[in-house]
């Protein structure tokens, strides 16, 4: 079946890993079909009214609209060509230019559902020693508001082959398994790592019980067990019928350090692992998941983190 990316490019530095990323992926993803979106500013609103009022404003109105279409084509014209070099077939390249009017991050997303796209690619950008990355307010935005389409965030060089779905038993880590069985689907030389990370009393709770806490822990710790391995029967029945074999995932179980979002970042890094997919909410609909996967997304370095909603 086709996959169909977005890949939404600006001529900077990342949004070419972003390519260079989306490109690398069609290795272990079967027929992906790519989609190269530019978001052009919008004419001056002053500009607009004018023309409203003015026949000369009218003229300039449209040659400010040209010049704009015209220049996120040749960015565009650019982008394909940079594709093509990287090794995809021109027949799997559209581009599309877009004028921005409610926003360059809803265009994106109102493009996506409209296009149907199975992912959306985005490059995102470090800015400081403290945080290792940072998400920029664009991809910051798209990632904060999808709803129901997986966003990949490219941040720095990446190898995508290794690919590690961290999970908490959730149904919103469900669609992460699901997202990546079905990208993956037929391939039987691909490898998936389940990564859970065991939270801790405080992962829950700030309040430290001490001894008294270790009824409350034993209980969580169980629960915790219980649901993860009759999530596991249910991933492994996704992967089954996209084609891949037990033999393809493995599981790893590590219990958190400092926090989850952090050990997971540890452990991809510490694997190799070039693509670290993430749910959005936890257990219940819970933002508990959320901090994890934003603080995937905050300091994951060299990696691309999947996000899916």
């Amino acid at each position: 079946m086709e996959k169909r990316i977005l890949i939404a490019v600006d001529g900077s530095a990342y949004s070419r890993k972003a390519m260079e990323y989306a490109a690398g992926i069609g290795s272990i993803v079967k027929d992906i079909h790519y989609t190269l979106l530019h978001v052009h500013p919008k004419v001056s609103e002053y500009l607009v009214e004018d023309a409203k009022k003015d026949h000369q404003s009218i003229a300039t109105l449209r040659k400010a609209k040209k010049k704009n279409h015209e220049e996120s084509m040749r960015l565009l014209d650019k982008s394909k060509d940079t594709m093509f070099k990287l090794g995809i077939s021109e027949n799997k390249i559209e581009t599309v230019s877009q004028e921005q009017t409610r926003g360059t991050a809803k265009a994106i997303l109102d493009h996506g559902k409209k296009s149907l796209c199975d992912a959306i690619v985005l490059g995102r950008r470090g800015v400081s020693r403290l945080a290792e990355t940072f998400v920029g307010s664009i991809t910051n935005s798209v990632l904060e508001h999808t709803d129901d389409t997986p966003v990949w965030a490219i941040g720095g060089d990446v190898k995508p082959s290794k690919i590690m779905i961290a999970v908490d038993g959730s149904e919103s880590s469900l669609r992460a398994v699901d997202h990546v069985s079905f990208m993956l689907e037929d391939n039987p030389d691909s490898k998936i790592t389940l990564l859970h990370v065991t939270p801790r009393l405080r992962d829950y709770c700030t309040i430290d019980f001490n001894k008294e806490g270790e009824p409350m822990k034993e209980m969580i710790l169980s629960g915790d067990k219980q649901c993860v391995d009759s999530f596991y029967i249910r991933a492994k029945e996704k992967f089954k019928k996209a084609g891949m074999s037990e033999s393809q995932i493995d599981i790893r179980e590590v219990t958190a350090t400092l926090n989850i979002g952090k050990t997971i970042v540890d452990e991809a890094l510490k694997g190799g692992f070039g693509t670290v997919v993430v749910g959005r909410r936890g257990i219940n609909n819970s933002f508990f998941m959320g901090s994890v996967s934003s603080r995937v997304l905050t300091n994951a370095k060299d990696c691309a983190v999947w996000l899916v909603p």
